[in-house]
């Protein structure tokens, strides 16, 4: 699947002699319900190494100390937060055969001094495979009339070559258009296939948790439905339905089965277990595809959740989380 923490906050007041508890949540009651397939792009904080590679049958990143994982924050002690800016500080620093590189692993900050060999061109050889930002599809889940901001996913964005949640500077969502499905099978997820219209910015993205990304939708709301928030113990084992893009831009309901509710407050995330019952969707995907992440799931008048995870061996069956851990983490 594409592509954390609760917080609470109470207000007492006193008032002729009663103590009211007030919930001032930062979210609606009501949210207006996604479902539109959205591109996705994030921009990390510094640059990620995501793989090495021999130079005159050495690795210079290795000798030096370096990691797949560690984050490149400084070059010879400037800030550097893009690919190209790193490439341009080696150009232009000491040519001394050595560079000083800052960088971050597990929140610790590190010095490196890495070994540099020109190559045939001039150009300068690190053995360093670098990325600074990622690019997807996902699916948005709700957007707060009150406060503009959205959720989408309903799971963190993982850099996959290191297997690490991507904690990001910045990034932006914006239209895409659903082209064809690569149907799952057992034991094999699917997925959308998607164009990208870069230029048709919905979003800014602010943050990347465990619990989905989030920042302020800045599209247009025509057409969208509200939905009443659903606390866990107002959904309810059996149909439902979610919202989801299977071609072009056209959003669609298609029907589900709740099988499991999981109250667990420490589970955040796969707080839902449904089953696909919708002959169309089957049809059409065999099942939850990747892409899918975010489809919001709705019963009745609610809104209770979000797909977050397929069941890999049985891909007619997925994972949901409430759509109150998102908000919780949304406010905070």
């Amino acid at each position: 699947m594409f592509f954390k923490k609760i917080k609470k906050s109470f207000l007492l007041l006193l008032l002729s002699l009663y103590i009211i508890p007030i919930n001032v949540f930062a979210y609606s009651d009501y949210l207006f319900a996604g479902g539109e397939n959205i591109g996705i792009e994030i921009n990390s904080k510094g640059v990620m190494i995501v793989g090495l590679y021999q130079v005159e049958n050495k690795y210079p990143a290795t000798e030096a100390g370096l990691k797949i994982g560690d984050m490149i924050t400084t070059i010879e002690g400037e800030p550097v937060s893009s690919v190209e800016e790193m490439i341009q500080k080696i150009n232009t620093s000491k040519k001394d055969g050595t560079i000083q590189i800052g960088y971050i692993r597990e929140n610790t900050q590190k010095e490196a001094n890495l070994k540099l060999y020109k190559d045939e061109t001039g150009a300068y050889k690190t053995g360093l495979y670098v990325k600074d930002s990622i690019t997807g599809i996902g699916t948005l889940t709700f957007i707060d009339p009150e406060t503009n901001i959205f959720g989408a996913l309903g799971h963190e964005i993982i850099e996959k070559s290191t297997g690490k949640i991507l904690e990001i500077k910045d990034g932006k969502i914006f239209e895409s258009n659903v082209t064809n499905i690569t149907p799952s099978k057992d034991g094999i997820p699917g997925e959308k296939n998607a164009e990208f219209y870069y230029e048709k910015v919905n979003g800014t993205i602010s943050e990347n948790t465990a619990q989905g990304i989030f920042g302020t939708y800045t599209g247009k709301f025509d057409g969208k439905t509200k939905y009443k928030v659903a606390k866990p113990d107002e959904i309810k084992k059996g149909t439902a339905k979610i919202l989801t893009v299977l071609e072009d831009q056209t959003i669609k309901e298609y029907t589900i089965s709740i099988t499991k509710i999981d109250k667990n407050s420490k589970q955040k995330t796969k707080n839902i277990v449904f089953e696909i019952t919708d002959q169309e969707l089957l049809d059409k995907t065999g099942g939850i595809v990747q892409g899918m992440s975010g489809s919001p799931i709705i019963q009745g008048e609610f809104i209770i959740g979000a797909v977050t995870h397929v069941v890999v061996d049985n891909p007619h069956k997925g994972y949901g989380i409430f759509i109150t851990n998102m908000l919780e983490e949304a406010e905070d």
